[in-house]
């Protein structure tokens, strides 16, 4: 005791001296141990229990073995306690780290197998499932989605994908064919069969968006002389656009055309089929023959006619089904065979006017899905089977006159979509190469004094050819007025001479060029809406009238669309038909109607005549032309017939 009250002396000694160092006021230092006692303040005794013997162990003794140490004993070097004295220090790099606990593997789902297979196939047989030309885009689409897959949901069909099953079965009220749009069957547990399972409806689903917005049929097998810019759906974009949409079936209707004009055909297709209440409700859509075991979209339809019961998503053609058809093959004197073929189809459809107008407005429903969906805030529209130009400004009709049209043959106007820039006054006409080698210089080597009677000048180019022109005139084979829309085929639209044609109701007879009736005003309309603040007017443009070529540039370029509506919706809502001039309607009818559909979408090339007019010597004083290496064969009129430029020859 007398230990630590000395010690105790020490440290307030120390304390007064560091007071007293630092000028704060001091204090007077205890004299004696008494004085330092009652200075120090005491703790307050613990109200415990005296130590019993169990408490206190022997000096220099461990405790026993399995008996837990005092809790104020601390091993030397843990941590939080000094080391032992004398004993090496532990550092805590060198003390031994505690084993990590072993990480228990993620437990996948059903959907993640899924998707892990889903990868598989992208690595392995992808092409037997979808086309490969849409690998890396689909590839694309689900590695960002981490291979999840869309139409599933834990192991089964998901509501987007039956959603999605029930659009595509009444995609015929947009003239398209549900069977070329099956749907997989997701009933199995086996998982790779639902991962390809999973990308074929994803290629169904790209298959319906591709024809909805470019056409079943591609334009290219109807004829050589169409030609459009077609923008296909992308395929990452089409998936992308279902997967976030809230209605699919909104999302998959935008794939068809816009237009006003299509979508009142869409509603005269429904009248056609009694889609509203009358007898053909029940419509079948045409395909590849069912036999039993097999599944379509039309099997439901096909039900509802023969009487035949049955779930409505049943898509199986089962025994029972091929047994009504089988039944009614022999009512209409059909071979007996339960197979659902195309003459079936026919017969259970009929051949009423009502089917006609059908087959019809699908036709013409299809070319619309050839053209651009953005047609233009204003935009010349011209009905080749019509005979007919429209102006168009946004949405109203600004203009309408009556047209001349391509004969039927190799001189049928073509089937495009371009862009007006210019208008020329007082044109030039130069005879195209294929009027030169057919007509003109077979009718110079019998007379050569035609071209100078018929107000046209021949000379030789450079390289060797001949150019025919016709100069500015009121003669002129393009009157006062060209109409200029570039493009591969080399037509364009122009006033003419021969003002007589426009009273026929028949006017196919230019070699495929446009000619306007009332051109001056057309003009007026087109600068009004492209230059609204240059003030043309038709009379205006007349005094223009002269000898020299003058060029007006519309500031605002005006769409040009030449189209062959064969069936159309007038202003009162009543269907039009016309006659199918070109015979377009029937190779396109028989394309969609083939049983091998899958290679009509594919594009075709045709290879353009080379019309070349050189290496054609061109003796002035003679009555003879050698025409050499003509590639474009020479069209000699029939006996007592003169040569056809008398009647056609100068109206391109």
């Amino acid at each position: 005791m007398r230990g630590f009250r000395f010690e105790l002396l020490l440290a307030t000694t120390a304390l007064t001296l560091v007071v007293v160092g630092s000028g704060l006021p001091s204090f007077a230092a205890p004299d004696n141990e008494a004085e330092i006692s009652a200075a120090v303040p005491m703790p307050e005794p613990a109200n415990l229990p005296p130590p019993s013997a169990a408490d206190l162990v022997p000096l220099g003794t461990e405790p026993a073995t399995g008996a837990t140490p005092p809790a104020q004993t601390a091993t030397a070097g843990a941590p939080g306690n000094p080391p032992a004295v004398g004993a090496p220090a532990t550092t805590p790099a060198a003390a031994e780290a505690p084993p990590a606990p072993t990480a228990e593997p993620p437990v996948l789902t059903v959907d993640q197998h899924i998707g892990e297979k889903i990868r598989d196939l992208f690595a392995g047989k992808f092409e037997r499932v979808i086309d490969r030309r849409y690998k890396p885009a689909i590839e694309a689409f689900y590695s960002a989605r981490g291979y999840a897959p869309l139409w599933i949901a834990d192991g089964a069909e998901n509501d987007r994908a039956k959603a999605v099953t029930a659009f595509l079965a009444g995609v015929d009220a947009d003239g398209l064919d549900p069977s070329d749009y099956p749907a997989p069957s997701f009933a199995s547990s086996d998982l790779a069969a639902l991962a390809e399972a999973e990308l074929r409806f994803s290629a169904t689903v790209l298959t319906y968006a591709r024809h909805a917005q470019l056409g079943r049929v591609h334009y290219s097998r109807v004829s050589a002389d169409i030609y459009y810019e077609q923008v296909p759906p992308e395929p990452a974009a089409v998936l992308g656009k279902v997967a976030a949409a809230e209605d699919v079936g909104k999302a998959l209707e935008s794939y068809n055309p816009p237009q006003p004009g299509y979508k009142a055909l869409k509603a005269k297709l429904a009248e056609a089929r009694g889609k509203d209440g009358g007898a053909n409700a029940a419509r079948i859509g045409g395909g590849a023959a069912l036999k039993v075991g097999m599944s379509d979209p039309r099997v439901p339809a096909l039900r509802e006619r023969l009487g035949v019961g049955g779930e409505p998503d049943d898509l199986a053609y089962d025994k029972p089904l091929a047994e009504a058809v089988k039944k009614f093959q022999r009512q209409r004197d059909l071979p007996q065979t339960g197979v659902l073929n195309g003459a079936t189809v026919d017969a259970l459809n009929g051949g009423s006017r009502h089917d006609r107008d059908a087959d019809l407005i699908i036709v013409n429903m299809e070319r619309w899905r050839w053209m651009p969906r953005d047609l233009g805030n204003a935009y010349v529209m011209v009905n080749i089977p019509d005979y007919t130009l429209r102006v168009m400004d946004h949405g109203t009709q600004a203009w309408i006159t009556r047209v001349v049209t391509g004969q039927p043959g190799e001189k049928a106007t073509p089937l495009l979509s371009e862009t007006m820039k210019y208008i020329t006054v007082n044109p030039t006409w130069n005879v195209p190469p294929s009027i030169i080698n057919n007509e003109y210089l077979p009718a110079y080597e019998q007379d050569n004094t035609v071209l100078d009677r018929m107000g046209l000048k021949m000379e030789r180019n450079r390289d060797g050819s001949v150019r025919i022109y016709q100069p500015p005139g009121d003669n002129n084979a393009l009157g006062r007025l060209r109409f200029n829309f570039p493009n591969k085929f080399l037509v364009y639209q122009h006033d003419t001479p021969d003002k007589h044609l426009f009273a026929l109701d028949k006017r196919a007879f230019s070699h495929g060029c446009m000619r306007v009736q009332y051109p001056d005003k057309y003009a007026e309309v087109l600068l009004n809406i492209s230059n609204p603040k240059d003030g043309y007017t038709a009379e205006r443009i007349r005094k223009m009238y002269g000898g020299g070529e003058r060029d007006i540039q519309l500031l605002t370029p005006i769409p040009v669309h030449l189209t062959y509506q064969t069936a159309f919706v007038d202003d009162a809502g009543r269907l039009e038909t016309r006659a199918d001039i070109y015979g377009r309607d029937s190779r396109l009818m028989a394309a969609l109607k083939s049983e091998d559909r899958r290679i009509a979408e594919i594009p075709i090339e045709h290879k353009e005549a080379a019309v070349q007019a050189k290496d054609v010597p061109v003796d002035r004083g003679s009555s003879t032309i050698k025409r050499q290496a003509m590639r474009v064969p020479t069209q000699q009129p029939g006996p007592g017939q003169q040569p056809s430029f008398f009647l056609f020859g100068l109206f391109r």
